[in-house]
């Protein structure tokens, strides 16, 4: 089957951002969100929603599955889809829907921009404790943002009148956080955390290994830690991703990031392979605590 995934927004206007979340509810609030006419384009397995949002640009929004797996399939075949049938490449991939909060720092309702994209549980369990694959050698649990992109939406948020809004590590997790032991263990080794989710570092991956940087944008649902459906407030935290979308700033988050400034002018360094420069996968270092997504 050959998909066509055309552009008919052409021009200078025009803004190619792929958003891919968990579920349909999550989709749907994007959708709200970004208003606009929407319809439907086929994908392998599925399809997404593409907008033509007000501004002019066009956002594809897809529900791609639960956990990370699920997230890194659906993000690469809307990624591949594109780049086969009409060899372009969106601008940017966001990660979105809803999450599980470290309090006291991000509680119900808060709105997390990821300054990193953390896989928490991706590693072994040795004698000496939990060791990610970046400390046995196998790969990277851990994707940056571009800066500049993360203050972007961050002050776009806040001037549309987003006031409970945090920055920090958005750690993807396999399993939900559901006792104070664990949510303590995943604190102690991630300190900068401030939500725990299930996709974010699958989409992160994906966009990579295309050369598209990637974000994430959560809202929190529900406290991570000792499970208590009900204490979930999942309207709620549908309701605050709906006007984060309504405030983002699509055409300006399509605009290629600035190439970095240096005094001298050597040869730069190679990137590695998948990894453009404004989202890099980062060296060992501290890891962060993963956040409870508000599913299950």
């Amino acid at each position: 089957m050959t998909v066509r995934l055309t552009d008919e927004q052409p021009g200078p206007a025009r803004a190619r951002l792929l958003v891919v979340v968990a579920v349909p509810a999550e989709a749907e609030a994007v959708l709200r969100g970004l208003g606009g006419t929407a319809r439907r384009v086929p994908l392998p397995g599925g399809a997404l929603d593409r907008v033509a949002h007000p501004s002019g640009a066009t956002v594809d929004v897809l529900a791609g599955g639960v956990g990370p797996g699920a997230a890194a399939a659906a993000a690469a075949t809307a990624l591949t889809a594109l780049s086969a049938s009409t060899g372009d490449r969106y601008d940017l991939v966001v990660s979105a829907g809803i999450a599980g909060g470290f309090a006291p720092r991000a509680p119900i309702g808060t709105t997390v921009v990821a300054g990193a994209i953390v896989a928490a549980d991706l590693g072994a369990e040795t004698p000496d404790g939990f060791a990610d694959v970046t400390e046995l050698g196998f790969g990277t649990v851990r994707h940056t943002p571009a800066p500049a992109t993360v203050a972007l939406v961050a002050e776009a948020l806040r001037a549309a009148g987003v006031d409970t809004l945090v920055t920090g590590a958005v750690l993807t997790v396999s399993t939900v956080t559901g006792s104070a032991g664990r949510a303590a263990a995943l604190t102690a080794r991630h300190p900068d955390a401030v939500a725990e989710a299930m996709e974010g570092f699958g989409v992160a991956e994906a966009a990579a290994r295309h050369g598209v940087p990637s974000f994430e944008l959560r809202t929190v649902s529900n406290p991570v830690g000792p499970r208590d459906r009900s204490a979930w407030r999942i309207g709620e935290a549908l309701g605050a991703l709906e006007r984060a979308f309504a405030a983002l700033p699509c055409p300006a988050l399509a605009l290629p990031a600035p190439a970095p400034q240096t005094l001298a002018a050597p040869a730069a360094e190679p990137q590695a392979a998948g990894q453009p420069p404004s989202h890099r996968a980062d060296p060992p270092g501290p890891r962060r605590a993963p956040k409870e997504a508000g599913r299950g």
